[in-house]
């Protein structure tokens, strides 16, 4: 009775799981999502807990009051460091697969050859080269996004690289191979510590030549192993509900990387072994190329005239939380009749729909939020574009140079736009390490500064506050 309970528990959470996926896919039904999805997880725990051979209830009430007191935290960062969190809750994940792989491991060791059989060694291998890997890389990956100082954000790289990852690898599976066919073998006990070491090193190597450009790929790659490892650990724990989850996570990873990369115009390989984000040379022939600057009062003027206002958000605006301050340049702008439009970049911030959650935190219609192949044809059209804190997702260079690291990667056409305001922090480059051409186009008039502070200077010009102090 107890068995066929705990299965239906099992399938009403993967039922959960799987309708909090979905219902994730619209901003609609994104917090029905979300709720799904919790119950399915709490749902999972109790039933996992009633089960007879869980003996050890003190130290699942430990692990449970540890989970809330770091999970609470994570639960308040900011919008802007929920990418460098997603890594850590993947690598948390990484760990935990680590953990109960090289737990069973010495168990079963211990009891005898029975119970280290080789399909269970097979299993056990994947689980602690996926996870401890997902580890290493997930935390490497948190740092360079969180801009520790002592991590390098820009892609480390060396003579040889790419052959010494693959022999280390090769390695890893070639011990885990080796494991899994004498898995009671003497040296077992001490190979297999070797496996967890190399395939700690290699999470580490993996993402060292990775720059911060290509971090949100990397991160929904990393997402797609634990996934896996979560798969391999269910096979280990003979649990059908975690090898159906680690399904759901290990392949929804890999559509987000697969949707991420083909907006980017870039394969995995390219990714995970092509060192993009390094800074690039000077201009060409030493050129000194020239930055047009303009007031919050004069761009303000020049969009009063306008009919259609297209607005590009970036990772500026999110750093800034210039998003309410958005929100009400564009509720001005609506006043005065004239049309306001958001160009959505697959790929803008630092996750996918980053700029959605934060322009749909400040309430702006989501009617309004328009994605880059539908807002392209518009482009022409449009009288004034606002680019806050974007860059690479609107350089030009993308399509005419072909030397550019970012060449053939989609853009939004903000340079076909009538007129272009640019607000930037600072002259620094993006994270693809290169200039962008638009802002020396002669369409194009700069607005230095915090995206916050400027798009605020431009509603007190609009409601008729005084100018810039």
């Amino acid at each position: 009775m107890t068995y066929a309970f705990a299965q239906v528990g099992y399938i009403v959470a993967t039922v959960l799981f799987i309708l909090a996926l979905h219902w994730m896919n619209t901003p609609d039904s994104a917090r029905k999502g979300v709720q799904a999805g919790v119950a399915g997880m709490a749902i999972a725990v109790l039933v996992t807990w009633a089960q007879p051979e869980v003996i050890n209830h003190a130290w699942i009430v430990i692990a449970i009051v540890l989970g809330f007191g770091v999970g609470i935290p994570l639960a308040n960062v900011p919008l802007t460091a929920v990418p460098q969190r997603t890594a850590l809750s993947h690598a948390f994940g990484g760990l935990a697969a680590g953990l109960v792989g090289t737990a069973k491991f010495y168990l079963w060791y211990g009891e005898g050859a029975g119970n280290l059989t080789t399909f269970r060694m097979v299993a056990i291998t994947l689980e602690i080269i996926l996870g401890y890997l997902t580890f290493t890389g997930s935390l490497l990956a948190a740092g360079k996004l969180q801009e520790i100082k002592w991590i390098p954000q820009r892609p480390v790289t060396y003579p040889g690289q790419n052959l010494i990852n693959g022999l280390l690898f090769a390695t890893a599976v070639g011990l885990g191979i080796a494991l899994a066919l004498h898995p009671t073998a003497p040296w077992a006990t001490t190979a297999f510590p070797v496996v967890i070491a190399l395939s700690l090193a290699f999470g580490v190597l993996l993402i060292i030549p990775i720059g911060g450009a290509d971090m949100p790929t990397v991160i929904a790659i990393l997402n797609s192993y634990a996934g896996l490892s979560a798969v391999a650990m269910g096979f280990v724990l003979d649990n059908k509900l975690l090898i159906t989850a680690g399904a759901l996570d290990g392949s929804s990873g890999l559509i987000l990387a697969i949707i991420m990369c083909k907006a980017m115009n870039r394969s995995f390989t390219n990714v995970l072994f092509g060192a993009f984000g390094q800074v690039q040379q000077a201009n060409k022939g030493g050129e000194q190329k020239q930055y047009k600057g303009e007031t919050a009062e004069g761009a303000a003027q020049v969009m009063e005239q306008a009919s259609l206002v297209v607005i590009v958000p970036g990772y500026g605006m999110a750093v800034a939380q210039a998003q309410h301050k958005v929100r009400e340049l564009y509720d001005q702008l609506k006043k005065k009749g004239i049309t306001v439009k958001f160009a959505i970049h697959p790929v803008a911030g630092r996750m996918p729909g980053h700029m959605n959650v934060l322009l749909a935190e400040a309430d702006i219609p989501y009617t309004d939020l328009v994605e880059m192949d539908e807002i392209n044809p518009d482009m022409p059209q449009c009288d004034v574009c606002l680019v806050v804190g974007a860059n690479d997702v609107v350089n030009p260079a993308a399509r005419t140079d072909k030397s550019s690291p970012i060449y053939g990667m989609p853009i939004i056409d903000a340079d076909k736009a009538r007129t272009i305001f640019a607000i930037k922090r600072s002259k620094n480059p993006g994270f693809a390490g290169i200039d962008n051409e638009l802002y020396f186009s002669d369409k194009t008039w700069m607005l230095f500064g915090d995206a916050k502070g400027v798009v605020g200077e431009l509603v007190k010009q609009f409601a008729g506050e005084s100018g810039m102090h």
